[in-house]
C-alpha cells in the first residue's frame, strides 16, 4: 500500500510537470497569435487611415489660422472653419470677416496671393431714442422679457411706439463682444467694443439696429414712419419728417423718405448742420 503511493506521487509530479510544459506552451503560443493579430490590425488601420485620408487644403488652413474664432456668424457662414474655406476656395472676399482687423484683412488677401485696400469699419447703431421718460406706454407687458416673443404676440411690449425699442435685450443676449446693453429701456451699442458681426441686428424682430460706419457721428435715432402727428403722439423725440434738415445740408446728404429723415453716409461729412436746426432733437451727433 505504501509503495503504491509513493509510485501515485511519482506519477502526480511528472504529470503536474507536463502540465506546467503544456501551459507554458500555450501562453507562449497566445502571446505570439496575440501579436500577429495586433500587427495585422495595425497594417489594416494604416492601410485604411492611408487610403480614406482627407487631403488638408494647406491655404485654408493658413487663412484659419488669420481669423479671430469668434465663430459669430457675422460673415454668413457657420463659424469660421466654413469662413476659411469659402475663402480658401475664393467664394468669399479676404475681407469678409466683420471681427477681424484690417490687418488680419491684409494678412488673409496675401496668404490667397492678392491685395486688398481697407474697408471701412461699420458698427450697429439703435434707430431709437424712445427712452422710458420719452416714449408712451399704451399697456403693460406680462411676459418673457424677449423682444422676440413680445413682438409676436401682436405687440411691441409697453411702448406705444410700434417702430421704437422693444427693450427686453434679446440683442444683448447674442452678442459675444459685450457691446450692446439695454439702458434706460432701449438698447444702445458701445461702437468700440462693437466688431460688426450683426448678430445684433440679425436678432432684433423690428429691424431697428443698422449698421453705419464707424467714423459716422451723425444719426437719426428714430424708425418710424408715421406722419408727424401720430409720432409726437407715441413719441416726446420721434422724427416728424419736417424735411429742415434736408433745407439745412449743403452736401445733399440727408433725405426723409416715408416720412422719415434719413443719412446717406456716403456723402455725410459730419457737418452738424441737421443737428442744429431738427426741432426735436431727433437727430444726434455722437462722439469721434
Amino acid at each position: 500500500m505504501y509503495m503504491i503511493d509513493i509510485i501515485g506521487a511519482d506519477a502526480l509530479i511528472d504529470l503536474s510537470g507536463v502540465v506546467a510544459a503544456f501551459s507554458i506552451k500555450g501562453i507562449g503560443i497566445a502571446t505570439v497569435v496575440v501579436s500577429i493579430i495586433g500587427l495585422l490590425i495595425g497594417l489594416f488601420l494604416g492601410l485604411a487611415a492611408k487610403k480614406l485620408e482627407v487631403p488638408v487644403d494647406e491655404i485654408e488652413a493658413k487663412v484659419r489660422e488669420l481669423l479671430p474664432g469668434a465663430n459669430c456668424g457675422g460673415c454668413g457662414y457657420a463659424g469660421c472653419d466654413a469662413c476659411a474655406k469659402a475663402i480658401a476656395i475664393g467664394e468669399a472676399a479676404a475681407d469678409v470677416c466683420p471681427v477681424a482687423s484690417s490687418d488680419i484683412h491684409a494678412e488673409i488677401a496675401a496668404v490667397m496671393g492678392s491685395n486688398i485696400e481697407a474697408s471701412e469699419r461699420m458698427v450697429a447703431y439703435v434707430n431709437c431714442a424712445g427712452t422710458c421718460d420719452k416714449a408712451k406706454s399704451n399697456s403693460t407687458y406680462y411676459g418673457p422679457k424677449d423682444c422676440k416673443l413680445a413682438a409676436g404676440v401682436g405687440g411691441n411690449g409697453s411702448k406705444a411706439c410700434s417702430y421704437g425699442c422693444i427693450g427686453f435685450g434679446s440683442c444683448v443676449k447674442v452678442c459675444a463682444f459685450d457691446a450692446i446693453h439695454v439702458i434706460d429701456g432701449i438698447a444702445v451699442v458701445d461702437k468700440e467694443k462693437c466688431t460688426g458681426c450683426t448678430m445684433c441686428s440679425a436678432e432684433c424682430p423690428i429691424d431697428i439696429i443698422e449698421m453705419i460706419p464707424k467714423k459716422a457721428r451723425t444719426q437719426v435715432t428714430c424708425s418710424s414712419n408715421d406722419k408727424g402727428k401720430d409720432v409726437k403722439t407715441v413719441c416726446s423725440i420721434g422724427c416728424i419728417g419736417c424735411k429742415l434738415c434736408v433745407k439745412a445740408c449743403e452736401y445733399d446728404a440727408i433725405h426723409v423718405e416715408d416720412n422719415l429723415a434719413k443719412v446717406d453716409y456716403s456723402k455725410c461729412v459730419n457737418c452738424g448742420a441737421c443737428v442744429k436746426v431738427c426741432p426735436v432733437k431727433v437727430i444726434m451727433e455722437q462722439p469721434a
